[in-house]
């Protein structure tokens, strides 16, 4: 049985990537003043994060229309038996419902639809290892066994450096985002049960990224890990703290992602997250 891999374009993997593991992708939209674009395809990050600087509207993002995903499930239909298909968590968009629907449609294909309770990179990390498993014949049951068991130390926190980008997004008041960025305060965030939510509030920028290093650094302790980190729009940043967590960290593979336009609509300009789960060892 041949088993196609299927992830969305807020897991922010390279093309490099999923060319060299045969991964498709579907894209998210985002729409600014009733234009659309194809998040990762009509416009990057760097053009995303010129348009929302300042102080007016967010864009809108949406979910793939069901009539792609039934597009892109029938086309493998005629070369695979299976599809595994790997999206961002159910509880911040409907993406899972759509691809869901759309399994359903298409005759003749075994769709299987994970939820990853995450997104950005950490969401990459279950489609990078389901094609690596896809690829070395395992089977479609195993590979779904296998992206439930990395669930357990599939970790992911983010550091927001804008609380005025949360409140232009209707996610904080005026009066919070007045009162933290008076304070400096950087919200951790989180995936818990699915959504974001804040993990702790801690002053100033370099506070908060530290505490985030000290929980990387306390699995590393116990494990080899994989891990992502990951920025909005200050790959600067990312790449001083690679090189910073390198050489403490030996025995950890890091890679350098982003979030791109459906994310960074949320957390905006300057946020930084590291997402982390055990390495496979078979």
């Amino acid at each position: 049985m041949k088993t196609a891999i299927v992830t969305d374009s807020t897991a922010y993997l390279s093309p490099d990537t999923m060319k060299e593991l045969t991964i498709h992708m579907i894209p998210l939209t985002v729409t600014f003043n009733g234009a659309a674009f194809d998040e990762e395809i009509d416009i990057t990050s760097i053009e995303f994060y010129d348009k929302v600087r300042g102080d007016g509207p967010l864009p809108k993002s949406s979910q793939p229309p069901i009539g792609k995903f039934v597009e892109l499930f029938e086309t493998l239909s005629k070369e695979s038996d299976a599809v595994i298909s790997i999206h961002l968590s159910s509880g911040i968009s409907g993406t899972i419902a759509g691809a869901v629907q759309a399994g359903e449609m298409v005759e003749g294909l075994d769709v299987r639809v994970f939820d990853s309770e995450v997104s950005c990179y950490m969401q990459g990390f279950y489609a990078i290892r389901a094609a690596e498993l896809a690829s070395e014949g395992v089977s479609t049951d195993e590979i779904m066994d296998e992206l439930n068991d990395m669930k357990k130390t599939m970790r992911a926190y983010f550091m927001v450096d804008d609380l005025a980008h949360l409140q232009r997004g209707g996610r904080l008041s005026s009066a919070q985002a007045l009162i933290g960025g008076m304070l400096q305060i950087k919200p951790i965030l989180h995936f818990e049960e699915k959504v974001i939510v804040p993990f702790e509030k801690v002053r100033t920028r370099k506070r908060a990224m530290q505490r985030i290093v000290n929980m990387l650094e306390e699995d590393a302790a116990r494990m080899e890990l994989d891990v992502a980190i990951i920025h909005g729009n200050c790959l600067d940043r990312a790449e001083a703290l690679q090189a910073e967590l390198s050489a403490k960290l030996p025995n950890v593979n890091f890679t350098i992602s982003h979030f791109g336009p459906v994310i960074g609509t949320h957390l905006g300009e300057g946020a930084m997250g590291l997402g982390w789960v055990k390495r496979r060892t078979s």
